[in-house]
């Protein structure tokens, strides 16, 4: 009992102060639900699946919720940019609120998405986004802006989320301000330089056709003559290429934004209890289900610099999770919601890139792309199936890793599938055992436990 006397009054009291040392603190477990991409267009809170609701309560009862918000938000007031990130994603505004009501705390901003209608789309997406109480990582009115942290305050724990993507239309990428010239808003980037690999002759065909092109340049685009060139490097057509044993592909990250990126999460392991980095990212080693070699590299360090979650997603299936000093790296976390047919319009780009005339609409440009549901998304399982990833956090460490299993729909119509609930449990013995394929280069071990999946810790 500490004395305070009210001298205003004449009078002395007694009041109660707490002992020091009481504040709440992260030692206490910690919970997340990480998931994948989300393109939504559509209301989630009218569904009333058992399998559905019982996918969200896990969301909502998590101490943070999180997904890749793979779509912006407005009501068609900016025009679509010349270059999008495949096709023009737009969501009505109200999504954001949907987001919360399905659990969401944070997501990630930064991907081949976030300017597919410019700048205007870009501010419009922040404010909506912003209004419903969702923290937004990864793009910004400046370089600086989209690179920073985004802080997450709970009862239990800070929790920062940096958001990048090394996929992206040029035009999207955020940069610098200087005194005469205004910053450019736009994503974080993790720019990458690519190297084809091609074995001596075959780098002497490509040589020759340059040559006969007129398109031979140094690896900074400037022309030059083939006669006095003998290196075992040339960019043609904009493209490097290099001599090597065999065939591939190598891509380097540009080591500014590296260092940038890594000084931010440093700062960030800092000022938080927990660090959450998350990158969007195309790039595959050969097949979609396999990392680029450059990925694993680059999410170790993260690691190192003081992340304690690494969540990928781009791909738009499951890539294998490794464990690094005792910190999950979920390498890709597939699709959570996957919604990019029923959008509500589309610029005129993309219907003529099919030879589609102005009475056509939505349905047909889907018909077309796909050929009538007979290639690409709609025909691969693995695009419709993907796990909530629930990493449990006891005095700072990893505790659990429990990997809930979800189906998206495969098979169903377009105004169906693309709406996640927990697998059944012969999808999601399925799952499990591909995410285990996936992940045992990294010496990870899964274990399937009443339709759950487990991350071998010990």
């Amino acid at each position: 009992m500490n004395r305070r006397t009210l001298a205003a009054v004449g009078l002395t009291v007694l009041i109660s102060m707490p002992a020091y040392g009481q504040h709440r603190s992260a030692d206490e477990p910690f919970t997340m639900a990480l998931t994948g991409d989300s393109i939504v267009n559509r209301r989630l809170s009218v569904y009333d699946e058992p399998e559905y609701l019982e996918m969200i309560e896990l969301m909502r009862n998590a101490d943070v919720a999180f997904t890749n918000l793979e779509t912006v938000l407005h009501d068609y007031e900016p025009y679509p940019m010349a270059e999008s990130g495949g096709t023009w994603m737009r969501s009505p505004p109200y999504i954001a609120d949907e987001l919360v009501w399905a659990g969401i705390d944070m997501v990630a901003r930064a991907n081949n998405h976030t300017g597919d209608y410019g700048v205007l789309g870009l501010e419009m997406t922040t404010k909506y986004v912003d209004a419903a109480g969702i923290v937004q990582a990864g793009a910004g009115m400046s370089l600086a802006e989209a690179r920073e942290a985004k802080f997450l305050e709970t009862s239990k724990a800070r929790v920062a989320l940096i958001s990048l993507s090394s996929s992206f239309a040029g035009h999207m990428r955020a940069g610098r301000s200087r005194d005469d010239v205004p910053a450019r808003p736009g994503l974080n980037p993790l720019r990458l330089k690519t190297t084809y690999i091609l074995p001596e002759g075959n780098f002497e065909d490509v040589r020759e056709i340059a040559d006969s092109l007129g398109e031979f340049t140094d690896l900074d685009g400037n022309p030059r003559g083939m006669s006095d060139d003998n290196s075992g490097e040339m960019n043609v057509l904009g493209r490097n290429f290099a001599v090597g044993d065999a065939a591939g592909i190598l891509r380097e990250p540009n080591q500014d934004d590296v260092a940038e990126i890594m000084a931010v999460i440093n700062n960030a392991s800092r000022v938080a209890d927990f660090v959450i980095v998350t990158i969007h990212s195309h790039q595959h080693g050969g097949r979609r289900e396999i990392p680029d070699n450059f990925l694993p590299v680059f999410a170790r360090a993260t690691i190192e610099a003081g992340a304690d979650v690494f969540v990928g997603h781009g791909p738009h299936i499951l890539q294998g999770i490794e464990i690094y000093q005792g910190k999950p790296i979920l390498y890709s976390l597939g699709n959570f919601i996957f919604q990019n047919e029923t959008l509500q319009r589309l610029p005129s780009d993309n219907y003529e890139r099919y030879g589609l005339d102005e009475l056509a609409h939505v349905a047909d440009f889907n018909d077309a792309r796909y050929e009538n549901d007979s290639k690409g998304f709609p025909t691969l399982q693995e695009n419709w199936e993907a796990v909530v990833a629930a990493p449990t956090f006891t005095n700072g460490e990893l505790s659990e890793l429990a990997l809930y299993p979800i189906d998206l729909g495969f098979g169903q119509t377009r105004q169906v599938r693309g709406r996640p609930i927990l697998a059944d449990d012969d999808l999601g013995e399925k799952i499990i055992g591909d995410l285990q394929r996936l992940s045992e280069p990294y010496g990870t071990e899964i274990e399937m436990r009443r339709g759950v999946g487990y991350v071998n810790l010990d």
